[in-house]
């Protein structure tokens, strides 16, 4: 990242660490202590002792300082382009592409024209995930069969698939005009988390931690919790860190059982003998780093050095033992049930613990119309799923006063169609040029609903919001300029948002 500006507000410093192990110096004293302890330094290690001395610190253009020469924690608090309104981002990602049509966007000419051929001029140039039936096959409008009410003082539309996010509606805002760039699940998911259909590009949540950090030093910046009968398409890839160090990629959480695979220490291994083993990799690992300059090495022991402080931290946030019962009605979840709401529950904790970036994936929204996908049962099932939780999430965060620190976003990769698709059932098929989704929290303007679309839902006729536009506008609510924020790569600079992206000033407060 660039100098920050001068009215910025510095990140507070990071948690302590847990307790409930033999404590550990910060990455910078273990730097320190290395270099500085040696009797024999090599020319490298005078150069890079000089630096950390003087507290020097050098960036890739636009970037954060590296840590290397730094010395400084790599997810350390970092200062911001500008003064922030968030803190944190909890992203609640319905995988599939949830149909707009049956759940914000009511359209009683949609409805009318159901059955009826859609005009010709709406579907050149047009692409779809499945050409025949929306070409060949000569596919029809599809009215809906939900019913739609006015909620809030806000009087935003919301079906009745969705009655506990209907009574926040005055909490959110309702953006109907989403864009987005590839209509099929696994690069429509790519693009959505990294602005990029193109494998290796870091995501939202690891630009973000990259940018400015994180605040928890017990648990990872960016965090990812799944739930549903499968993970979404594309797995790991949308969280990936990409070409940043892979301290910034995405961790996943499981919902029962060991919250991080091979965590656990071994059996007949006490922390004493733990710790004392991290040591010796820690020494070898600064003499590498010394030698090579690779960042990734750095990366390596913060991994490591996380691991032991999160042999505690983890265990201790997956025990909702300390919840209320009133909670976990509000959530609609137990203690140890695995579940979207549950996880939403986690959601808070995490971003109370200080961690930056949360992201819940919820699948299957996909509704083609076949089996586990159609419209008239299979939709209502997921709407069901996540809908108390998604606004209890949002109330939660009210009540405790936190709203205000912490973004939260609803929606996937893309939307549905106007005309349907018959298969053993009907169903849509996917639309990347407008769907809906909402925002809440830290900077947003609530009880608004911003966009609207043509008579059929199928273009958007004002205030067009592109996935670019939409990372632009939540890195400035952190603090960030979109523009500013880079990483120099073989030879050029990435951004998340490459050369477009514009803020959505209305969505701002």
């Amino acid at each position: 990242m660039n100098a920050p500006d001068p009215d910025s507000a510095p990140n507070p410093a990071p948690a302590p660490a847990s307790d409930r192990f033999p404590a550990t110096p910060s990455l910078a004293d273990l730097t320190r202590r290395h270099f500085f302890g040696r009797c024999a330094l090599g020319l490298g290690n005078l150069a890079l002792a000089s630096l950390l001395a003087e507290g020097r610190t050098s960036a890739p253009t636009g970037g954060a300082p590296d840590a290397l020469a730094s010395g400084r924690e790599p997810m350390a608090p970092r200062p911001t382009h500008h003064r922030p309104r968030a803190r944190s981002v909890i992203h609640l990602f319905m995988a599939g592409g949830p149909s707009q049509l049956e759940l914000f966007d009511a359209k009683p000419r949609l409805n009318q024209l159901s059955g009826q051929a859609i005009p010709p001029s709406f579907l050149e140039g047009k692409r779809f995930a499945f050409m025949d039936s929306s070409f060949k096959n000569k596919s029809t409008l599809l009215g809906t069969r939900r019913t739609f009410g006015r909620h809030g003082q806000s009087g935003a539309t919301v079906s009745d698939l969705l009655p506990h996010i209907a009574g926040i509606v005055d909490d959110i805002a309702l953006v109907k005009t989403c864009a987005t760039n590839l209509f099929n699940h696994a690069p429509a998911k790519l693009f959505m988390n990294t602005g990029s259909g193109q494998f290796g590009r870091p995501s939202l949540g690891s630009w973000v931690t990259y940018g400015i950090g994180s605040e928890s030093r017990d648990l990872p910046g960016f965090v990812v919790l799944q739930s549903g009968p499968r993970g979404p398409r594309g797995g790991a890839v949308n969280w990936s860190s990409g070409f940043l160090p892979t301290t910034h990629q995405g961790v996943p959480l499981r919902g029962s059982g060991d919250p991080i695979l091979n965590l656990g220490r071994p059996a007949g291994i006490g922390p004493e003998s733990q710790r004392r083993a991290l040591d010796t990799l820690r020494e070898l690992n600064l003499r590498r780093a010394s030698e090579t300059g690779d960042p990734e090495i750095l990366t390596r022991i913060a991994s490591y050095e996380m691991a032991w402080r999160m042999q505690s931290s983890a265990p201790e946030l997956t025990d909702l033992r300390g919840e209320s019962d009133a909670t976990l009605a509000l959530y609609g979840c137990t203690r140890d049930t695995p579940s979207f709401a549950r996880n939403c529950l986690l959601a808070r904790r995490l971003v109370e613990r200080g961690v930056r970036f949360v992201q819940l994936y919820h699948t299957n929204w996909d509704s083609h119309g076949g089996p586990g996908e159609t419209l008239e049962d299979d939709l209502s099932k997921v709407a069901h799923q996540v809908d108390q939780g998604s606004a209890a999430l949002v109330r939660d965060l009210k009540s405790r006063g936190l709203i205000d620190d912490v973004v939260v976003v609803w929606g996937g990769e893309f939307g549905r169609t106007p005309m349907g698709e018959t298969r053993e059932k009907t169903g849509r098929n996917h639309h990347i040029d407008a769907f809906t989704m909402w925002f809440a929290g830290g900077g947003i303007r609530g009880g608004q609903v911003l966009g609207e679309t043509d008579e059929l839902g199928f273009n958007p006729v004002s205030d067009r919001a592109h996935v670019h536009d939409l990372h632009a506008t939540l890195l400035h609510l952190l603090g960030i300029d979109h523009q500013r924020l880079t990483y120099r790569f073989q030879g050029r600079d990435y951004r998340l948002t490459d050369i477009h992206g514009e803020l959505l000033h209305k969505l701002i407060a």
